[in-house]
């Protein structure tokens, strides 16, 4: 199934919503919170994914546990050559319960590639990326954007322990300068980590931030930003009913243009200028 979303006020057209049945390949856990699903996804709808896109999942029913709505995914790997789709979870409700039952050969339904991603403009050379948990799953995509376009990153992975730190192996195959930082280890506050982001506007610069979800990490990027004229983007994690703009549920305030205004998460974003998101 393909659908053609309406133009935008630019008169481009939006890109091409898929709704198709894919194969599990696997579904495996990579730490002792996380679960990552594989999925076989067709060339047409790989070549349409963005880093800091997302699907929507029609989760499968599994005993008591009846989803009823579609869960919202951020894509965390789409690979062409290999033909699969990504995902990183964490079982917490009954959504992420049914998925974590699927085994190799069980189909599930996914809608999308939906939602604007990450930006990184040709003038933006030297990139830092932020994230805690599931966040760095959101930002894998972009760090392999980074190394595809030849960019340097910096990424620094937060996490409760060092168990729990997650892609920073798959950062470092990438070329990413990785710092770790930990509650456990005492060096995940944010007095530490602003220390960590001064240090580095310090020494060759920083033209970007990037970060994902934590309220706290967007609030310390945002005065980051705001000090040294550095720019940045935040992808959003919202609940969602239908993932396409319609039903208005994922609705929440911004601030642009010296105003407040209303934008969907789902279709506005869920990338976002980091300034104009509001913390919550």
């Amino acid at each position: 199934m393909l659908t053609q979303n309406p133009p935008m006020a630019s008169g481009r057209p939006q890109p091409t919503v898929f709704e198709r049945d894919l194969a599990v390949r696997a579904n495996q856990p990579v730490n002792g919170e996380y679960m990552r699903l594989v999925v076989e996804a067709p060339p047409e709808m790989l070549a349409r994914c963005r880093a800091g896109q997302f699907f929507h999942l029609l989760c499968p029913s599994a005993g008591t546990d009846q989803p009823y709505l579609r869960r919202p995914m951020s894509i965390y790997g789409f690979y062409p050559q290999e033909g699969t789709l990504h995902f990183l979870y964490k079982v917490a409700g009954a959504g992420t319960r049914a998925l974590f039952h699927l085994a190799p050969g069980d189909r599930l339904n996914v809608l999308g590639p939906l939602g604007r991603g990450f930006h990184i403009a040709e003038d933006w050379q030297r990139l830092v990326l932020l994230a805690r948990g599931v966040g760095l799953a959101t930002l894998a995509p972009l760090a392999l954007e980074a190394h595809r376009l030849g960019r340097h990153l910096t990424a620094i992975c937060s996490a409760r322990r060092p168990d729990l730190l997650m892609s920073v192996d798959y950062f470092r195959h990438l070329g990413a300068d990785v710092i770790t930082v930990t509650d456990a280890e005492g060096t995940s506050d944010v007095a530490h980590l602003e220390s960590l982001l001064e240090g580095l506007i310090a020494g060759a610069g920083v033209d970007a931030f990037y970060t994902c979800g934590s309220n706290r990490l967007l609030a310390l990027l945002q005065r980051m930003g705001k000090r040294h004229g550095i720019p940045g983007q935040i992808a959003l994690e919202q609940q969602m009913a239908c993932g396409l703009g319609m039903c208005h549920c994922c609705v929440r305030p911004f601030r642009k243009d010296g105003a407040t205004v209303q934008l969907r998460v789902c279709r506005e974003g869920p990338v976002f200028d980091m300034q104009e998101a509001m913390p919550w």
